[in-house]
């Protein structure tokens, strides 16, 4: 092997690495800020502007679909910046703000706009890679350990507030 070879390798497997933490990320978020998204949905804003987002063609909707992604989506490098760099409670702010906002919208957005974003092909090509990596990535035993203690997580919470907690199973 050369060594333009070796670098190469090595840079590919730090993407790979790279990509796979970030969609980590992305997927803990959304199972976490799920129940919190259908509430923030059922808010009069968002079921004035869903009649207009249905009216939308699949191009359209995709370039609504997109904004938000290219808006908040470096949110997260900041947040990583900041916490780096030793402002931990402002990257985690800044984290969890743009997580909740992006998953929030997009999700929304998608939920409104599925069938018309699926019949362009390379969303749905892109889209049905993406949830098979995903439910592969959920499969793996470290996933579902850590859904079994979010979930054990959210049944302690909600007998705490004597199952009057919103949003819990």
């Amino acid at each position: 092997m050369t060594r333009r070879t070796i670098l190469k390798t090595i840079f590919r497997s730090l993407i790979i690495g790279a990509a796979a933490i970030y969609f980590v990320i992305d997927a803990l978020f959304l199972a976490l800020l799920r129940p919190l998204a259908r509430q923030i949905a059922s808010l009069k804003l968002f079921q004035s502007i869903a009649p207009w987002i249905a009216s939308l063609g699949p191009y359209p909707t995709l370039g609504l679909f997109v904004i938000p992604l290219v808006l908040l989506e470096p949110i997260k490098p900041f947040s990583a910046y900041l916490i780096a760099s030793g402002h931990f409670i402002l990257g985690l702010l800044f984290l969890a703000l743009g997580e909740v906002l992006k998953i929030t919208i997009v999700e929304r957005i998608f939920h409104i706009g599925r069938d018309k974003l699926m019949t362009i092909n390379a969303f749905a090509l892109i889209y049905n890679f993406v949830s098979g990596w995903l439910t592969w990535v959920q499969a793996l035993p470290p996933w579902r350990a850590v859904k079994r203690s979010f979930d054990d997580f959210i049944r302690w919470a909600h007998k705490l507030h004597g199952g009057r907690a919103r949003g819990f199973p």
